[in-house]
């Protein structure tokens, strides 16, 4: 079953580490220090309790005759993202240059929303294999399966230009092997992982640095694209290899630098199979999520739980808009939007600017 069926905003600027899996030793999802972003936190007049959820506001921008937009993200305290929420979770609090403290605005009558993003955001999941001959000779047949499986629940149905993925393989060769372009189609990601033979390559080494390296080099220039069309961007590298760096073109710590300084709308995946790997290393180049398979048999398993993660940290970032009664132009309104999600709360505050607002709101 297809785990992403509805793409929300999807801006990746907390890197998130929650720990699951088959065992201790074998998966590692560190924990993130939580940030409000371009929020901060309620006024204390508002009363409320410590946050339990964390709304890290990404962008907010105001439409004429009267919509406010905000932008953000929801994870509990600990870093694990909140997907699935709905406008009704959500209350609305604001205050203008005459209020001592904030006013409830109903939901419903200022027609709270959360609402489709495609347009202003894309996100682009670049998945990356290890095809070094250890692989080819043992695991090929597991690891297309996987990598099949990783495609469907991952991608979107039906398509949107806005969310994309491309396919990279590497060897002990000083080159990132492109296998399939960035595309919305899943049946042509699954083409590609399905044409992988064992004579792809015959290189022995594994050029694991450089790979790590390449690949965060095209997501920030992915990311630079994005922007410069007025657009939101974020992406995902999600690398796959059964071993260590042999080749010793670039070093640990230059790979790790470009993980670690990469811009924060980037997220970092690995998965491991086998002995040989370095879990230590691994878990560095996964910063957000890391899972080792002990055999080519829980290939899919891994694979799968890193396509939860990168589903849930898409579908964990809204566009939430409702439609403000102020009309104030002085820059002075201050709002904050409570969410409650079972007994968790969580609330951010922040400010707009009310300048030719009139009555009404698409």
């Amino acid at each position: 079953m297809n785990t992403y069926t509805k793409c929300f905003l999807t801006f990746f600027a907390l890197i998130l580490f929650v720990s699951c899996g088959n065992s201790d030793d074998d998966v590692n999802f560190n924990l993130n220090q939580g940030e409000l972003g371009k929020g901060e936190n309620p006024d204390s007049c508002l009363g409320f309790e410590d946050n339990e959820l964390l709304l890290s506001i990404q962008e907010e921008f105001t439409t004429l005759p009267g919509k406010v937009s905000i932008l953000f993200k929801v994870t509990d305290n600990q870093g694990n993202p909140i997907s699935g929420l709905t406008a009704n979770q959500f209350t609305i609090y604001e205050q203008g240059r005459n209020d001592d403290c904030f006013n409830t605005i109903s939901s419903s009558e200022s027609f709270a929303r959360i609402s489709p993003n495609s347009q202003i955001f894309n996100n682009n999941t670049l998945l990356v294999l290890d095809l070094s001959n250890s692989v080819l000779q043992s695991s090929l047949d597991e690891l297309k399966i996987a990598s099949t499986s990783f495609v469907n629940n991952v991608m979107p149905t039906p398509e949107t230009t806005s969310f994309q993925m491309a396919i990279y393989w590497f060897d002990g060769e000083d080159v990132l092997h492109l296998l399939n372009p960035l595309t919305s189609s899943i049946a042509e990601l699954t083409a590609a992982i399905d044409e992988i033979d064992e004579n792809i390559s015959n290189d022995p080494s594994t050029d694991l640095y450089g790979a790590v390296i390449k690949s965060a080099n095209i997501a920030e220039d992915l990311i630079q694209e994005t922007n410069q069309n007025q657009a939101i961007g974020a992406a995902s590298v999600v690398l796959f290899t059964d071993g260590t760096d042999q080749a010793s073109r670039y070093t640990e710590e230059s790979a790790l630098n470009a993980v670690n300084n990469a811009n924060p709308n980037i997220s970092f995946f690995s998965i491991g199979l086998g002995a040989e790997i370095d879990t230590a290393v691994l878990s560095d180049i996964g910063k957000t999520a890391s899972v080792v398979a002990s055999n080519a048999a829980e290939l899919e398993t891994t694979f799968n739980q890193i396509s939860a993660r990168v589903s849930e940290q898409a579908n964990s970032f809204y566009l939430f808009e409702y439609c403000t009664p102020k009309r104030d132009g002085s820059g002075d309104n201050n709002l904050v939007i409570q969410l409650t999600n079972g007994a968790l709360q969580g609330a951010v505050q922040t400010e707009f600017d009310a300048t030719g607002f009139t009555g009404g709101c698409e």
